[in-house]
């Protein structure tokens, strides 16, 4: 597995940008069968529409052409963005993202086991029931249950206490509020609208909630 992280093989350079993406898939075919991961794809992905300096579409071209000879490779390349509504089209087709998957924040059953993997070998006190606090945090994503054991934690230290209390968590709910806000799981409900259409028919169902 490659694991490439966008903004980071960008340069102001010119060709140097395509000439990192070229080295990459090069080692992708030496190490085949591979999976090759680009994080904030949108950065080197853009919408020619969107990339008000256009100086993202040789990046965008030479993806694409990579892309097209990965598919013979025995090479996987996924994408991961927080900004779907950047991606330029011309990667949502068959042979280069052609599915789609929608990744929501984690339900009841999940926060609380990502609570009981953040919490464990914390000093908890008896009161503390982990079940009403993922009640309490719908639309909390992993980072921000992570922020709020942190926050009870400072709570704990701050009154000098050795356990963490559930009052602890209480304050710590009153100041960590969840990322996602109504509007944005809105948005990104329209944007799956809109990227649905995008999609060929022939991919079949391309979405996972």
């Amino acid at each position: 597995m490659i694991l490439v992280r966008g903004p980071e093989i960008l340069s102001k350079w010119v060709g140097e940008s395509e000439k990192a993406i070229r080295e990459i898939f090069r080692k992708a075919k030496a190490a085949a069968p591979c999976v090759v991961i680009f994080d904030e794809l949108d950065s080197l992905a853009k919408s020619k529409i969107k990339d008000e300096n256009n100086r993202g579409e040789t990046v965008l071209s030479q993806m694409l052409t990579e892309m097209e000879d990965s598919g013979t490779s025995n090479i996987v390349v996924v994408g991961i963005t927080n900004r779907p509504d950047l991606i330029d089209n011309s990667m949502l087709r068959n042979g280069r993202l052609d599915v789609v998957l929608f990744v929501q924040p984690p339900d009841e059953k999940s926060r609380l086991e990502i609570i009981k993997i953040l919490t464990d070998g914390m000093p908890l006190a008896n009161n503390i029931n982990l079940n009403e606090i993922a009640v309490s945090t719908q639309n909390y994503t992993g980072a921000d249950l992570a922020s709020l054991c942190r926050e009870a934690a400072v709570n704990a230290m701050q009154r000098d206490s050795l356990n963490i209390s559930s009052n602890d968590f209480a304050l710590g709910l009153k100041r960590v509020r969840p990322s996602i806000t109504k509007e944005i799981d809105k948005w990104y409900s329209d944007i799956k609208s809109e990227v649905s259409n995008i999609i060929p028919k022939s991919s079949g169902d391309t979405f996972y909630r």
